[in-house]
């Protein structure tokens, strides 16, 4: 049982998704710290609602606030949530929340970094986009509005992605009544492009190639996918409409890096095959996502 639990912890593929996982975090808290807090965009999120929140309580600074509400929130998820409310997003949660503070005791941001605050916004929308999709592919979150969410999806019949967006948009309209309305509508569309970013950070992350290669010798293909790619690959017989020929079509999924590999191969040892590739971002098996390699 210690061996298998061993293998799981320093698998490749647990190996990649802690890199997600601290990577993602400190993109997320470097976006928020230097680009976010300094202009007042509350693009949704616990950010968001610490800017607003500590504009009445000048006293307390708002990486602080946004320390206390991820505290609160997680104490609330682990409270109401059980199971559901992961280690990961509660690890997250809390090393983003005090990066951000170790950030405004080392680095303090009295006004923005720049004069341009369109420029401004695409940072401060782009890294915590981006840290977001690495996060969520790390099967976690950086806390937040997440597990207000994830509350209402459980005591009502709302979808969860409609109750996120609904209390991000919640908090970035509150920007323009406390901050003005050129603030807010900074706010609300830094929140639409956040939303857009983290489905095309994700969807290219998540990118594989499809190949299926129509040839007469399989074997040196099948070889090379398994022993030099690591990977599985399933033969069947074709017949083509013309000749009637019967040939061998091999089908495997293979990573992007690893498909430059696999094309190269298959045409120095059969320059005859034909090849097709094609690209999709969800790919589930041994290996892949849903399950552990």
């Amino acid at each position: 049982m210690m061996e298998a639990l061993r293998k799981k912890l320093f698998s490749a593929t647990w190996r990649r998704e802690m890199l997600y996982l601290n990577l993602g975090t400190l993109l997320t808290a470097a976006g928020v710290y230097f680009f976010k807090f300094p202009n007042h965009f509350t693009t949704g999120g616990v950010s968001g609602l610490s800017i607003l929140i500590s504009r009445f309580f000048p006293g307390v600074t708002t990486a602080t606030m946004n320390l206390i509400l991820n505290v609160a929130l997680l104490a609330v998820g682990a409270l109401f949530l059980g199971r559901s409310f992961g280690i990961r997003t509660a690890y997250s949660s809390i090393v983003y929340s005090l990066v951000t503070l170790l950030l405004e005791r080392t680095v303090p941001m009295a006004a923005p970094m720049t004069s341009q605050p369109v420029l401004e916004l695409m940072f401060a929308v782009g890294l915590p986009a981006f840290g977001a999709a690495l996060l969520f592919d790390a099967n976690a979150s950086s806390g937040g509005t997440d597990v207000i969410a994830m509350l209402v999806k459980k005591y009502s019949h709302m979808n969860i992605g409609l109750a996120l967006a609904l209390a991000d948009l919640v908090v970035a309209v509150g920007a323009c009544f406390i901050f003005g309305m050129e603030t807010g509508l900074f706010s609300l569309f830094g929140l639409f492009m956040k939303s857009m970013l983290v489905d095309t950070v994700m969807d290219n992350l998540r990118t594989c190639k499809v190949f299926q290669i129509i040839t007469d010798n399989p074997e040196p293909i099948c070889d090379f996918i398994m022993n030099k790619l690591h990977h599985t690959a399933t033969v069947t017989v074709g017949e083509g409409s013309y000749t009637h020929h019967q040939h061998k079509i091999v089908m495997t999924v293979v990573n992007r890096s690893q498909a430059i590999r696999l094309q190269l191969f298959v045409r120095a040892t059969d320059p005859h095959s034909f090849i097709t590739i094609t690209s999709s971002s969800e790919i589930i098996g041994k290996g892949f996502r849903g399950m552990t390699e």
